[in-house]
Formats: structure tokens, sequence, C-alpha cells
């Protein structure tokens, strides 16, 4: 089977890699594209790859091209992970945002709106490319922000591309763990957007245990959300949420602390991988080992102010190892191998979300076969949760909506309608200040 890795030359690009090292099963994939529009940054990743086979039988086989259409040929699974305009451009969204007193994150509020404009119109490009010359591949899309461009792109490729995400995978496994369960035996009552969702279940053996860590306190504290959240909010909840509703539910402390952070996010990794790409293209290096302490560092500070604001602490050590690539490993092997299991995906909504049409891409709890990921009924959202879901989905219709007509009006609807956002002078400054420092938003007219 082939793989088309597109940003095959981003940074976490060995840890797909060595998922399917680990696969040996029939059926697997035994060829990987990568294709990125950086020569440099494929050669360094190469690199990595192959350090990362060297002692390993029949590994998959690497080759890397700057050509798309070469890339997407006869492929039978893409996975998307690209990122327009880099972490250069990441770092222009959160400093666009925050000098106007709102949020920059890269997926959520006006970073995120920011990000999806000038990804969109790429990702329709990609999907009008996969329809025509790999028509028969199922696209697993990690390009954020996930939801929203997972939704342009099915406008194209239908229940072809599936979006995919670690976190829910990670709050899942947390809540297992702090209940003794073990997460590949669990049920996960997950429901929402991307980077918007909420467990509300957690059944073992058919019975639900997320009240009996709801009603303890020492133990609703002990993991990652409970430092993160408060035990007393998520009691009042009555569900755990994802941990990017902390830029939601303490939005004016998280904005507090971007501001007053020595670097960015964005700036941070723009700084530390430009680094890695350094080291690693250096004569002699060992480009595994530079890969490996990179992304330790990169995993332990993810969210730091968002910790430091909540007095959480630092991360535990359990929650270091990613797990968006077990994912699209399980999706892919589920889809080859007709191998059913159930995932939290990225999916069009197909009547499972009663408040959204069928088209809206939600992620939710899916069964996944050699025909797809099917969506599980769930219960309906409670009122809150149900105003924010509207509402942050009728935000990425009109960033979808600006893409399709390159309507700066459009734009400027699509940031003053995000409950992030509380002014429409401000979501007027906010497209100014991004279409000034992103040639990807010239087409915004």
């Amino acid at each position: 089977m082939k793989l088309t890795i597109l940003g095959g030359g981003g940074f976490r690009v060995p840890l797909v890699y060595g998922a399917l090292l680990g696969d040996r099963g029939e059926g697997r994939v035994t060829e990987v594209v990568l294709h990125d529009l950086d020569a440099g940054r494929l050669s360094a990743v190469t690199r990595v790859l192959a350090e990362q086979a060297a002692r390993v039988e029949d590994a998959p086989r690497v080759s890397a091209t700057t050509d798309l259409d070469e890339a997407l040929r006869g492929a039978d699974f893409v996975f998307s992970a690209i990122r327009v305009g880099g972490l250069e451009g990441r770092a222009e969204d959160e400093r666009v945002a925050l000098a106007e007193g709102v949020l920059g994150q890269e997926t959520v509020g006006a970073g995120g709106i920011a990000y999806g404009l000038r990804t969109v119109p790429v990702a329709v490009d990609i999907a009008r490319r996969v329809a025509r010359l790999a028509p028969d591949a199922w696209v697993i899309n990690f390009t954020n922000p996930a939801g929203l461009v997972t939704e342009a792109m099915s406008r194209h490729l239908g229940d072809r591309v599936i979006g995919i995400c670690d976190s829910p995978v990670g709050l899942g496994r947390r809540i297992a763990r702090v209940l003794g369960a073990d997460p590949n035996e669990a049920w996960i009552d997950y429901v929402g957007l991307n980077h918007l969702g909420w467990v509300r279940g957690l059944k073992i053996a058919g019975r639900d245990e997320l009240p009996r860590l709801l009603a303890d306190p020492d133990l609703l504290g002990s993991f990652e959300e409970g430092k993160l959240f408060g035990v007393d909010w998520l009691q009042s909840l009555g569900a755990i949420p994802n941990e990017y509703l902390h830029y939601y539910y303490f939005n004016r402390e998280a904005v507090r602390a971007y501001q007053q952070a020595e670097k960015t996010r964005g700036a941070f990794l723009a700084d530390q991988q430009a680094r890695f790409y350094d080291e690693v293209g250096a004569p002699g290096a060992k480009a595994l080992d530079v890969w490996d302490r990179t992304r330790a560092e990169r995993e332990a500070t993810y969210m730091s102010e968002n910790r430091e604001t909540a007095g959480a602490g630092e991360r535990d050590a359990d929650d270091l190892s990613g797990g968006y690539e077990k994912v699209a490993l399980a999706l892919m092997r589920a889809i080859a191998r007709d191998e059913r299991t159930t995932l939290i995906l990225n999916v069009r909504n197909q009547g499972t979300l009663a408040v959204l049409d069928h088209d809206a891409v939600i992620e939710v709890p899916c069964l996944v076969d050699a025909n797809g990921a099917h969506p599980v009924s769930v219960a309906p959202l409670p009122e809150h949760a149900t105003g924010l879901v509207c509402s942050v989905k009728a935000v990425e219709r009109e960033v979808l909506a600006a893409a399709e007509s390159a309507s700066r009006t459009t734009a400027v609807k699509a940031f003053a309608l995000h409950p992030l956002v509380d002014s429409v002078n401000v979501a007027r400054k906010l497209v100014e200040g991004y279409t000034s420092v992103h040639p990807g938003l010239a087409y915004l007219k």
C-alpha cells in the first residue's frame, strides 16, 4: 500500500513513520512518499526516517518529492499535514490578534480564523487533485484547523476525507487511567467540534464510571484537565471538556498570559524547529537523536501558558507521548483490512447532532470498517454546549464562504461572529492586520 504524506518535511512525520514500522500485518503500508514545498526540510526528515528504519527489517521504503501530482498518483492513503505560511505565519497569527487584545491560538478564535482563511484554498486544491489523480484514495486530514479543513475538503471528496486529532484520544486515555481502567476497553462518550468537545461518559463493561470521577474531588484534581479547569468547574459542567476549551472558559486569563509570555507558542516553535533543521543538516549529525531531543522539549512546553494560568504545573510524563500517529494507523488498518474499530474522528454529521445539518463536520466516536467511518448516534448536547458548537460552526461556514467568494466583507463577518472576538471594529482591524502580513490572504478583495 502507498501512503503519501503532504507536509512531508514537517517535524512530526517521524511519529507516523515510527507507527508504520511497528505494523507487520498483511496489507500494511510498504511505500511512503513525502511531499513538501521545501526540499531542505524534506531532506532533513528523510534522514531521520532512514535512521528510524536502520534496524527494522523490510521497512516501508521512503521517497521524497516537491511535485504534488507525482506524490498523489497511485496513492491508497493521503495524509495531509500541511502548514500554509509555516510557523512564521503562525507567529504572525498570534502577534496580530494579541495586539488587538484577542486570542491568536492557531485553531481557536482569531488566529484559527486567519489560519483557516489562508489554508482552505490550498486544501480545496489538494482535494480536487486527489479526486482527479487518486480517486480511490482515502484522505486523512491532520491539517489545522482540522474540522474546518476537513469540511472544506469533504465538499469535493465526500466521506473519503476523515479528520483526525490526538486531543480526544489523550483526554479519554487520561480519564480511563485515573479510573484504573484500560483505555482500549473503555467506551468514550465524546461529542463536539474539533478542539471544542466534551467527554460526557466513560463506560467500562457497560457501566458509566464518569459520575464516580466527578464525585471524587481528589481523583478529579489528579490529572491534566482537573488541574487545568479546576475541580469545581468540572463538577458544575458535569463533563470533562477538551483542553482547548480552556481558551473559552478562561479567555481573559489566557490572553493575558500569552501577552506577557516571552515568546508566543508559534514564535517558540519557529525558533526551535529552525535549530532542528540546521542541526540535522550538519555533516555527521545523528538526526534521530536531535529529533528525539527536540520533540521532548516541544511536548513538555505544550499549552504551558494555560497550565501556568491555572497553576497546573508541568505535564505528566505519560502525557508526553503524542498519539495522533496511532489514530492514523488504526484508521488506515480498519479501512484497508476491514479491521472494525471505534475511533473519535472528524466526519460529516449525517444526522448525528440534530442541531447541525448533514454536511457539517463534527468530532464524534465512529465505527470504522472497509467502507470508512460511520458516526455513532449520541445524546443531544446540553444547551450551553449546543450554543457554543452552533456559534463556532457558523463562524466556520463564514470562513468557507469567504474563501470561496474571496470576499473581504465575509472574512470580517467570520471574525466578528466568533465568541472570542468582542467587537466588529476589532474584526475589521484583524482583517487589516492579517492581510498586511500574509501574502496567502491577498485573494480577499
